[in-house]
C-alpha cells in the first residue's frame, strides 16, 4: 500500500478542488482581519501631527506643536514591537492548539484593543500617551497573529491551481485597509472642519487647534474594530483545516468529516493509513534538529531576510510618506493651516497613493502569482525598487524643484507598485506553502517577525537618518541625521540584497503543500507529529 501522505483521500481532494464558494468566503473572513492590520498599524501616522499639536504646544513657538522624538517613535513603533511578539507567540500556538481555536483570540484583542486605544486616562500628555501606547502594544499583539493563522490557514484550504493568488488575495486586503484609513481621515477631517471653523496657526496659535480635535485621533483609531467584528460570527464558524486536523491532530476521520461538508462530496477517512504513515519517526523531527535544518534550513533563511530587507524599506517609505510629501510640497507649512485640516491633507496624500500605486501593487499579484511564479514576481519587484530608490536618491536636489513634484511622486508611487507586486506580497505567501503543516504556522511567524524587526528598524531608524545634516534644519528635538537623500541611497542597496536573498527561496507554483515540505517523500516522508 502506498503510504505517502500526500495520497490520503481528503488532501487530494482539496488539492484538486475547483474554485467554489467556501474558497471565497474564507477569503473574506481572513481578509477582514488584514483590513484591520493594515487600518490599524497605518492610521496612527495620520494622526501623529495632530498628536503634537493638540499634546505638546509650546507657547509663542513659530511652529506648531510636534512629538518629542522618543515619543514619535514610540506612538508609531509599539504596535510594531506587539505585532513581532504576537507573530511569534501566536504562530507557536497555532501549530499547537490549532488554526481555528487561535484565530478567535486574536480578533476579540484587536477588537478590544482598537477601540481602549482611543480612550485615555486624564488629559495629561504623559498619561494619554502611555495609555496609547500600552493599547496600541496589545493591539499589535493581535495582529501579529493575524499573519501567521490567515495565511495558514487559506493555504490550506486552496487548491494547488490558485493557492497563490488565494493568499494573496488576503494579503490584498492590506491595500484596502491603508485606502479605508485614509479615506475615512478624509471624511471626519472634512466634517469637523466645516463644523468648528478655525483660523490656520500663524494666524492664531490656540485657536488653530479647536478643542474638538481631540475626538478626530480617537475616532480615527476607534473605527478600526468594526471590520473585524463584524467577520467574527464566520471566523468561529469555519472548520479546522482537514491539514491541521489529520497531520498534526491524527484525526483522518475529523478532517474528511469536516471537509465533506466543505467540499459536498463524499471523503473516505483513511485512519489506518494516517496511523501506518505517523509511525515512521522521520515525520516527527522538531523546529531546532539536524533534520530541519538539512531539509528547510536555507528555506527559512530566505523567507526571513527577504521579509526584513523589504520591511525595512517597506516601512520607513511608509511610515514617512508625510515627510517626503511636505519636503516636495504636496502638503503645506505646518503653520498655514490648522489642525484638522493638516489631517484632511496628510490624509489625502496617503489615500492617492495607496490608490495610484498601493492598492493596483497588490491585485497584480494576485492575478499573476499563480502564472509567472512567486520567484520571479519577487525578483522583478525587489529589481524595480532598487532601480527607483537609485532614481530618486542621485538627483535628488532636481526633483525638490516644484515643477518636478509630480515626477517625483510618480516614481515614488512606481517604488510602491512593485514593492506590492513583488515582495511585499510573496514574503507573505511563500512561508505558508514550504513548511510541513506541524511547524507551518511557527515557521510563517518566524518570518513575519523578522519583516517586523526589518520594520522597527525601518520606522525608527530612518526617523533619525533622514534628519537634515544641518542642525538649524533638523525637525525638533533631532540630532543631525545623513538627509533624504543619503537616506534613499541606504534602501536603495538594502532592496538589492533583498534580490540576492530571494534566491535562496523555492518555487511554489503548481505543487501541493506536501510536495511541498516532503510530507509525501514514501518511507523517507517527514510529516507532522
Amino acid at each position: 500500500m502506498d503510504t505517502s501522505t500526500g495520497n490520503l483521500q481528503v488532501l487530494n481532494a482539496l488539492d484538486g478542488a475547483k474554485t467554489q464558494w467556501y474558497h471565497f468566503t474564507a477569503i473574506v473572513i481572513a481578509g477582514m482581519g488584514f483590513f484591520t492590520d493594515a487600518y490599524d498599524l497605518f492610521c496612527i501616522s495620520l494622526v501623529t501631527k495632530l498628536l503634537g499639536r493638540i499634546y505638546y504646544h509650546k507657547e509663542g513657538s513659530p511652529k506648531p506643536g510636534s512629538l518629542p522624538p522618543e515619543v514619535s517613535a514610540a506612538v508609531n513603533g509599539v504596535a510594531l514591537v506587539g505585532t513581532l511578539a504576537g507573530q511569534l507567540f501566536f504562530g507557536w500556538l497555532g501549530d499547537k492548539l490549532g488554526r481555528k481555536k487561535v484565530y478567535g483570540i486574536t480578533l476579540m484583542l484587536m477588537c478590544l484593543c482598537s477601540i481602549a486605544s482611543g480612550l485615555s486616562f486624564g488629559s495629561h500628555p504623559k498619561g494619554v500617551m502611555t495609555t496609547l501606547c500600552f493599547f496600541r502594544f496589545w493591539l499589535g499583539f493581535g495582529i501579529g497573529g493575524d499573519y501567521p493563522l490567515s495565511a495558514t490557514i487559506m493555504s490550506e484550504y486552496s487548491n494547488k491551481k490558485t493557492r497563490g493568488g488565494f493568499i494573496a488575495a488576503v494579503f490584498a486586503m492590506q491595500g484596502f485597509g491603508i485606502l479605508g484609513g485614509g479615506i475615512f481621515a478624509i471624511m471626519m477631517a472634512a466634517i469637523f472642519n466645516s463644523k468648528f471653523k478655525a483660523p490656520p496657526y500663524e494666524v492664531d496659535p490656540i485657536k488653530s487647534t479647536v478643542p474638538e480635535a481631540d475626538y478626530v485621533w480617537r475616532i480615527v483609531l476607534m473605527v478600526g474594530a468594526l471590520p473585524a467584528l463584524l467577520t467574527y460570527y464566520w471566523r468561529m464558524k469555519m472548520p479546522e483545516t482537514a491539514r491541521f486536523t489529520a497531520l498534526v491532530a491524527k484525526n483522518a476521520k475529523k478532517a474528511a468529516s469536516d471537509m465533506s461538508k466543505v467540499l459536498q462530496c463524499d471523503i473516505e477517512a483513511e485512519q489506518e493509513k494516517l496511523d501506518e504513515v505517523m509511525e515512521d519517526s522521520k515525520h516527527s523531527f522538531g523546529l531546532f534538529s539536524k533534520e530541519f535544518a538539512k531539509r528547510h534550513g536555507l528555506h527559512l533563511l530566505g523567507t526571513t531576510s527577504t521579509w526584513f530587507l523589504l520591511d525595512i524599506a517597506f516601512y520607513s517609505q511608509n511610515l514617512f510618506q508625510k515627510d517626503i510629501f511636505s519636503a516636495i510640497g504636496w502638503i503645506p507649512p505646518a503653520e498655514t493651516m490648522n489642525a484638522i485640516q493638516e489631517v484632511y491633507k496628510i490624509a489625502r496624500a496617503q489615500t492617492l497613493i495607496a490608490l495610484c500605486s498601493t492598492v493596483p501593487g497588490y491585485w497584480f499579484t494576485v492575478f499573476l502569482i499563480d502564472r509567472i511564479g512567486r520567484f520571479t514576481i519577487q525578483l522583478i519587484g525587489f529589481s524595480m525598487m532598487t532601480i527607483f530608490m537609485f532614481v530618486l536618491a542621485f538627483p535628488y536636489n532636481y526633483w525638490t524643484h516644484p515643477e518636478n513634484n509630480i515626477k517625483f511622486v510618480v516614481i515614488y508611487s512606481l517604488t510602491f507598485f512593485f514593492a506590492n507586486f513583488g515582495p511585499n506580497a510573496t514574503t507573505f505567501v511563500v512561508p505558508a506553502e514550504i513548511f510541513p503543516a506541524r511547524l507551518r504556522a511557527t515557521c510563517h511567524g518566524i518570518s513575519a517577525a523578522s519583516g517586523k524587526l526589518g520594520a522597527i528598524v525601518g520606522a525608527f531608524g530612518f526617523l533619525y537618518l533622514a534628519q537634515s545634516k544641518d542642525p538649524k534644519k533638523t525637525a525638533a528635538g533631532y540630532p543631525p541625521g545623513i538627509g533624504v537623500k543619503n537616506s534613499l541611497i541606504v534602501l536603495g542597496v538594502i532592496n538589492l540584497l533583498g534580490t540576492l536573498c530571494t534566491f535562496l527561496v523555492p518555487e511554489s507554483k503548481g505543487k501541493s503543500l506536501e510536495e511541498m515540505s516532503g510530507e509525501n517523500e514514501e518511507g523517507t516522508a517527514e510529516t507532522r507529529a
